[in-house]
């Protein structure tokens, strides 16, 4: 077994009626003034944000709202929150909604006390030596950001989507009640889902080799929301579905599936300039591109390949050819992503062809002028790059 580090600090406080806690969670974590920090209008529409603020009050806990974070939260709002909590003195970060609200609040907390500009971190010109608390009462089960140290802003100057990560914003809790995950619908659960598997997919393809347990875990994740996705897409109202999909997408990114292994990451890179280019929904550029990245590099390791086919995919294991099992893996794995309404290329994904400019443009920001790669169960280089957007068309 491979030597390895485990960190999840995060409080969680999980199922019906669990926001009731929240104002006695942020006493805990020693907040006195809050930015609550949310979306667009369903966190209003469902009642989840006054709710969350009459609790806030009656704990006597002062608090300031900043609504407005959109998918593929960005730079500039997280700068208003910044403003914002120096302006008013606030000393912790309540998120209210799922990935971006958090990322978004994750950024203002790094922000906050740090002299430079925020985006210094994300571009790795600096590192925070503090923080402000994050916490959040999530509600769209996807990214896995409220108990990860991750974090993915998009500079709209340039259309630049960078990640960061820091184990120093790691959420001090996590409200997570499945009732108030009803409402999402069928095509952000869907890509909810496929994101959840893409960060266990992303730990479970890496070169260092076989951990059984950690493997066997990772495994039945995928598995497990191969088969809720569906029982909630019929029933949007499957409370133990629903539960399964919100725990999931938790484990999928505290590392409990990875142990901080050297993970691939570069179909999350790949996809992250799509969404910054076109701004698309996470989750369904990611069924785009991994079809096509799997392709591309399944030769490096042909046996993990071939495991992943079997013991995700149900594929039946032709022993005299492995790299035909491999293959059929990857075409169950579209077929999955399009029987939940996920796109399987660029073109529907964009609802047109993508140019060869467009291309050259992504795989350049990818690699940061071709200064970096990306990839490390096969390590990729612009031109490789380029080579599986035109193959994800």
């Amino acid at each position: 077994m491979k030597d390895f580090s485990f960190y999840a600090p995060t409080e969680v406080v999980f199922g019906k009626e669990s926001e009731e806690m929240v104002a006695d969670l942020v006493k805990k974590y020693g907040g006195t003034k809050v930015l609550v920090h949310y979306g667009g209008m369903s966190a209003k529409r469902s009642g989840l944000l006054d709710k969350v603020c009459g609790l806030l009050t009656e704990g006597g806990i002062e608090f300031v709202l900043l609504g407005g974070v959109v998918p593929n939260p960005r730079l500039s709002k997280v700068k208003e929150g910044i403003a914002l909590c120096r302006e008013k003195g606030l000393d912790f970060i309540l998120a209210i909604g799922g990935g971006s609200v958090i990322d978004s609040s994750k950024a203002i907390a790094y922000g906050v006390p740090y002299e430079g500009d925020v985006w210094d971190f994300y571009l790795g010109k600096a590192e925070p030596q503090t923080c402000l608390p994050v916490a959040s009462v999530l509600t769209i089960p996807a990214a896995g950001s409220e108990m990860s140290e991750a974090s993915v802003i998009t500079n709209e100057d340039g259309d630049i989507k960078l990640g960061y990560s820091n184990n120093i914003s790691r959420p001090k809790f996590a409200i997570m009640n499945p009732v108030r995950t009803f409402t999402l619908p069928p095509y952000q659960t869907a890509a909810g889902v496929t994101d959840i598997m893409m960060h266990t997919m992303e730990r479970y393809f890496n070169p260092d080799g076989d951990m059984t347990v950690t493997d066997v875990i990772a495994e039945a994740l995928m598995r497990t929301m191969k088969e809720c996705v569906f029982e909630v897409l019929k029933n949007p109202e499957d409370y133990r579905n629903r539960a399964q999909i919100m725990w999931a997408g938790s484990l999928a990114h505290n590392d409990v599936t990875g142990n901080r292994m050297n993970g691939d990451w570069a179909t999350h890179q790949i996809e992250h300039e799509l969404s910054a280019m076109f701004d698309v929904t996470h989750g369904a550029g990611l069924a785009v591109v991994w079809p096509s990245w799997a392709r591309f590099v399944m030769k490096e390791n042909l046996s993990r390949f071939v495991r992943f086919a079997v013991n995700v995919m149900g594929v039946e294991n032709d022993y005299t050819d492995p790299e035909g099992t491999a293959l059929r893996g990857i075409a169950a794995m579209e077929r999955f992503y399009h029987a939940i309404g996920m796109p399987n290329s660029i073109h529907e994904l964009i609802g047109r062809d993508i140019t060869d400019e467009e291309i050259k443009e992504m795989a350049r920001k990818c690699t940061r002028n071709n200064t970096i790669t990306q990839g490390k169960f096969k390590v990729l280089c612009t031109e490789d790059i380029e080579t599986i957007y035109r193959m994800a068309r």
